[in-house]
C-alpha cells in the first residue's frame, strides 16, 4: 500500500489554469497505475484521468479530454493533473489514487486513496 498526498488545489477564476501534484510514498510508486478523481458536495465521486506505470497510456473523462493532462514523474514519486480552461462546474474535491493497472484505477478498484485537495472555480 502507498500512501498519497495531494496539493496544488486553491481557488480559481474560469478560463484559468491550475496544476495539481498528488506524491507518493514508499520505494514502489512506478509500480502503481495513478489516477484522479473528483467529488463534489451531494456528487458520486467521478472519474477525471488515469494513467500508466510508466506514462505511457492515459484516459480521461470526456468532459475533461482536450482541458485537462495527467502526466507524472517515477523519480518524484508524484502524478500531476495539468488543469486549464477551467469551468466552474469543474468544481470539487480532487482525489489521487493508485491502482494495479490503468484500466482497474479507470474503474475504481485502487489500493489506496489520497484525502484530496479542494479546487474551486469562480465564475
Amino acid at each position: 500500500q502507498v500512501q498519497l498526498v495531494e496539493s496544488g488545489g486553491g481557488l480559481v477564476q474560469a478560463g484559468g489554469s491550475l496544476r495539481l501534484s498528488c506524491v507518493g510514498s514508499g520505494h514502489t510508486f512506478s509500480n502503481y497505475a495513478m489516477g484522479w478523481f473528483r467529488q463534489a458536495p451531494g456528487k458520486e465521486r467521478e472519474k477525471v484521468a488515469a494513467v500508466s506505470t510508466r506514462g505511457l497510456r492515459t484516459r480521461y473523462a470526456d468532459s475533461v479530454k482536450d482541458r485537462f493532462t495527467i502526466s507524472r514523474d517515477n523519480a518524484k514519486n508524484t502524478v500531476y493533473l495539468q488543469m486549464n480552461s477551467l469551468k466552474a462546474e469543474d468544481t470539487a474535491v480532487y482525489i489521487c489514487a493508485a491502482g494495479g493497472t490503468t484500466g482497474s484505477v479507470w474503474d475504481g478498484s485502487v489500493d489506496s486513496w489520497g484525502q484530496g485537495t479542494q479546487v474551486t472555480v469562480s465564475s
